[in-house]
């Protein structure tokens, strides 16, 4: 007899008109959104922790820049574990080893604890429950849609950001030992049942193509081959790529680069310091959350705008995406006091726009130039360049301020990163390789 799973996965796969690649990409971003609140509300959680221990900025947000270096280190082999047994076990595991982990902060009473409770445990489940296994699951499910797709995946983190203000609800109502076990339970409870009774590997399994074409049309078989290559032409399209054959081309390591600098140093600094920014600027604790909850919103309508480079191109939404965030960061030299409170919301919309464009239209893109059964490894090993970037980031905004007492060189670092990331896209040059379908 069918098994409950069975029956719910049936009962939505009959509806008319319901690809249930749909339903993949709806659970793929609650897993997203409560999975990456728990690192993405380390802005608000960051002064708390200052006040309440009295460390340094730098020592303190070391925490962040530990959980970011053993996300991306952890991020290859959670892509090789979901090419190998799929995602309806190692999602749940990671979810409730993040969950877990972020609970026993509450607990914490020294900077190792962090270190090892949300530095160590948090990361290494959120990255099996994150970004490279659930990126790799969603590029099964859509092709033509790629870009789409890939923006409301995204939406997921960036609806992650959201939670800023309620981080600080639970802050301040309950404290923060209290409001880090709400998080950490939260997760486990929707995430591991979702994920465990819903999750599909691929739609073959139910008789479909990607994007719902059903197998006896003519849309190519395969994920990878010469099959997908319809419509590109080249060696490159027809390769099956591994991680190895990935590695010795020069678009990797250009892509690998924007890791680091887009994803790595500007959004995670952005992240990590963003509330701390516009505390030192004088704005009251609720308000700069509310920001950050702002630059949230605003990330999040970035990520569906994303879906515009299935139609225009890669290069062609990446960089106006980088410009604005640039733009944004220029905004942050001129906002010394709270007195014009519209300058720290309009940075939060530019930034959050330009940043939430830019990220799933480059992650597309690895998607576009590597898809196929061994992408889940490839990108896994792409976020370990944000981890690498993102280590340092935080850490060395926090400890820059420590020696200066400002930001200004942090701002630098934000605007050099992004538009070194201009650059390196330029040199990619996706439209050269594979152009969207």
């Amino acid at each position: 007899m069918p098994n409950r799973s069975e029956n719910l996965e049936n009962s939505l796969a009959k509806r008319d008109g319901i690809f249930y690649g749909w339903v993949i990409l709806s659970i793929a971003f609650i897993t997203l959104v409560l999975g990456y609140a728990i690192r993405n509300t380390f802005s608000v959680f960051y002064p708390t922790i200052v006040e309440e221990f009295g460390w340094t900025r730098g020592n303190t947000a070391l925490m962040f820049s530990i959980t970011v270096i053993i996300y991306g280190v952890v991020a290859p082999m959670a892509g090789s574990l979901v090419d190998r047994y799929g995602p309806r076990f190692v999602v749940p595991a990671g979810a409730i080893i993040v969950g877990g982990g972020v609970a026993l902060c509450s607990m914490a009473t020294a900077r190792w604890h962090f270190y090892l409770f949300y530095g160590v445990m948090g990361a290494a489940g959120l990255s099996l429950a994150g970004w490279a296994p659930l990126s790799a699951l969603i590029s099964n499910w859509f092709v033509r849609r790629r870009g789409l797709a890939f923006g409301i995946l995204s939406a997921g983190f960036g609806g992650s950001l959201v939670f800023a203000s309620v981080a600080q609800f639970l802050i301040s109502r309950f404290g923060w030992q209290m409001a880090y076990v709400i998080i950490g339970i939260t997760s486990i409870v929707v995430i591991v049942p979702l994920c465990g009774l819903l999750m599909r590997r691929s739609p073959q399994d139910r008789g479909l193509q990607p994007d719902g074409m059903p197998l006896s049309s003519d849309e190519p078989r395969h994920l990878n081959g010469p099959g997908i290559a319809t419509g590109f032409e080249g060696k490159w399209a027809s390769t099956t790529w591994t991680l190895s054959r990935a590695m010795k081309t020069y678009h990797f390591w250009l892509l690998f680069s924007i890791s680091i600098c887009l994803l790595g140093f500007a959004e995670t600094i952005a992240i990590a310091h963003q509330v701390f920014i516009f505390r030192d600027a004088g704005y009251r604790p609720m308000l700069a959350a509310n920001v950050y909850s702002v630059f949230g919103v605003a990330f999040v309508l970035g990520n569906i705008c994303s879906f515009v480079s299935d139609r225009l191109g890669r290069e062609r939404v990446f960089l106006p995406g980088c410009l604005l965030s640039a733009v944004a960061v220029c905004l942050l030299f001129l906002i010394k006091d709270p007195f014009h409170p519209w300058m720290g919301f309009l940075f939060a919309v530019f930034f959050g726009l330009g940043i939430g464009t830019a990220g799933p239209v480059f992650f597309t893109t690895v998607a576009d130039l590597f898809q196929g059964r061994h992408f889940g490894s490839i990108q896994g090993t792409v976020v370990l360049g944000f981890s690498l970037g993102g280590a340092i980031g935080p850490w060395l905004a926090g400890f820059l301020h420590d020696k200066t007492g400002t930001y200004f060189a942090t701002f630098l670092i934000l605007l050099g990163s992004l538009l070194l990331s201009i650059l390196l896209m330029e040199l990619v040059a996706p439209r050269k390789i594979r152009p969207v379908p």
